[in-house]
């Protein structure tokens, strides 16, 4: 057999040549649509990789995109890894302490930005030495008003290159993409993908067990609502062109009504998103009597989504597939249900639909107890979820330690059962996750206990109707001071990403503690469970 190297740009020339006009529809973040080929991305990506070249950039550098859905992102995963270079998306969500410390521990050379991000990195440059320049996405933008340093527009760099630049062959476990953990349990974690990595997850998640449909000569369009930085969208940049599928990028705005209406107008039939945005997308069809007539399936990961959407979505014709995956592990999980479920009666598919996906080939899955021995897939025992394979971390960027015993710890609380599917109970670690984003209970305890009137805090989940889960704090106050929700609400505003705000804080006198003066957040969590945090807040 031939040693050929599965490498990313092999993707975008074989959909090139297999599908030449087929489409990538992008919406831009001001609203407008744009519609290129695969035929013209492939020439486009081809005098990214040239102009990135030209601006002295060579094998493994790193370049960060702080972008949202869009095509030029999409050029980006292709322009920057098939030339040797190493992508790292960057989360905008993120605090811009975050931001800062992950792009220089990184080791960015050049930042790439668009419109609705440009603000963020006008605010970051001057923390970031190690940026060499920039790049605006946009063509509405002049880079000299920016204010940037070295700051070139986008389509001008492309345009000064030729289309016939020819990547690079090099060994496909070569860094292609980097993206950093939501840094739950202390400072973000890096995740390098190499080229081999990315197109077997990719081929994983292009299997028939992943959507469990075969069309042959139908026209699919796929649009991956989770953001491109999020574990490279889902891999979608990288499965549409290698199946031929049109794919949508809605850009930045995730408002339901535009969602619908960038689904109807494209013949969507495969959209990718966290519960939060199908949960909004549902009340939006319910409240204008809308429907989603191309659409036949709703992939969900991030969380778990509630059974009413389930229900919902299947009234609607839409069959919804849960997966469960994180930054570490890619491509491990299918969304369908085990072959004779079928033949089950509607009540127990429902409650199978209900699981987070089971076990597909290239990934291996078990659950250990604590002191790391094996436990059943029964259905029964739960365990510590771990995952072992080609697409799964093995260590850490900069992080030297490999995963201990060859297997990577998930931080979940899993049952697996007899036909291979998961059900996640629980997670190892007390971090929360609002509308399939993580929030890390640690970062917003070690805010508050920097107020003054605070002794003690502690950060827990609590149940929310449209995110699933959102933080709540829990105050000791200082010995004679009294402060208020507000006065400690304010204080930690200024200090994270308003999306990782506390719903609410309460005050206690005390804090559950174990024996070696931890605190017990599962007691704090069945304590406050039912609490409903003042109205106006929660909103």
């Amino acid at each position: 057999m031939m040693d050929a190297p599965l490498l990313i740009g092999d993707i975008l020339e074989h959909a090139a040549l297999a599908h030449a006009d087929t489409e990538i529809v992008s919406r831009d973040v001001h609203g407008a649509i744009h519609r290129i080929t695969y035929a013209t991305a492939l020439g486009r990506c081809r005098r990214l990789s040239a102009a990135l070249t030209a601006l002295g950039l060579r094998h493994g550098d790193r370049v960060g995109s702080l972008a949202w859905n869009t095509a030029e992102h999409f050029e980006l995963f292709y322009g920057v890894a098939a030339e040797g270079l190493v992508l790292h998306t960057i989360n905008p969500r993120l605090h811009e302490d975050t931001l800062a410390g992950i792009i220089t521990h990184a080791e960015d050379r050049w930042l790439f930005v668009d419109a609705a991000t440009l603000p963020l990195a006008q605010a970051l440059a001057p923390r970031l030495p190690g940026i060499e320049g920039f790049v605006i996405m946009d063509r509405a933008i002049d880079p000299a008003a920016t204010g940037l340093s070295n700051a070139h527009a986008y389509e001008a760099l492309l345009a000064a290159q030729s289309g016939d630049h020819v990547w690079p062959r090099f060994d496909e476990r070569t860094a292609s993409v980097m993206c950093y953990t939501s840094g739950t349990t202390g400072d973000p974690k890096g995740v390098v993908y190499t080229h081999r990595s990315i197109v077997l997850a990719s081929l994983f998640m292009n299997a028939a067990d992943m959507i469990g449909a075969f069309r042959s000569g139908e026209r699919e369009a796929v649009m991956p609502v989770a953001p491109l930085f999020h574990a490279n969208g889902w891999m979608m940049p990288f499965t549409a062109p290698m199946n031929g599928q049109t794919l949508v990028l809605p850009g930045r705005n995730f408002e339901p009504d535009k969602l619908c209406d960038l689904i109807r107008a494209e013949g969507v039939t495969i959209a990718a998103a966290v519960p939060t945005v199908w949960l909004a997308i549902d009340a939006h069809l319910d409240a204008t009597g809308g429907a989603l007539p191309s659409l036949r399936a709703a992939m969900v990961a991030g969380t778990k989504a509630p059974q009413s959407l389930v229900e919902s979505f299947e009234r609607r014709g839409i069959a919804v597939g849960q997966v469960w995956g994180m930054t570490e592990a890619a491509g491990g999980v299918r969304a369908t249900l085990a072959p004779g479920s079928a033949e089950l009666a509607p009540a127990e598919r429902l409650a199978r639909r209900m699981r987070q996906g089971r076990i597909g080939f290239g990934t291996a899955l078990r659950i250990v107890d604590d002191d790391g021995r094996p436990l059943p897939h029964d259905g029964i025992a739960q365990g510590h979820l771990e995952a072992r394979g080609p697409c799964v971390a093995a260590a850490y960027y900069k992080h030297p330690a490999p995963v201990a015993s060859g297997w990577l710890a998930t931080g979940d609380v899993a049952r697996i059962h007899p036909d291979g599917s998961i059900e996640i109970v629980d997670r190892s670690k007390d971090v929360i996750k609002s509308g399939g984003e993580w929030i890390s209970s640690v970062a917003i305890e070690s805010v508050a206990l920097d107020h003054a009137a605070v002794l003690q805090a502690a950060v827990i989940g609590i149940s929310h109707p449209r995110w699933q889960e959102r933080p709540l704090l829990v105050v000791v106050p200082r010995p004679g001071a009294a402060p208020t929700a507000t006065e400690i609400l304010a204080h930690v505003a200024d200090r994270v990403p308003k999306w990782w705000l506390p719903d609410d804080v309460v005050f206690v006198e005390a804090l559950p503690m174990t024996a070696t003066g931890k605190i017990r957040k599962a007691v704090l969590r069945e304590t406050w469970r039912d609490h409903a945090p003042p109205a106006a807040r929660a909103s």
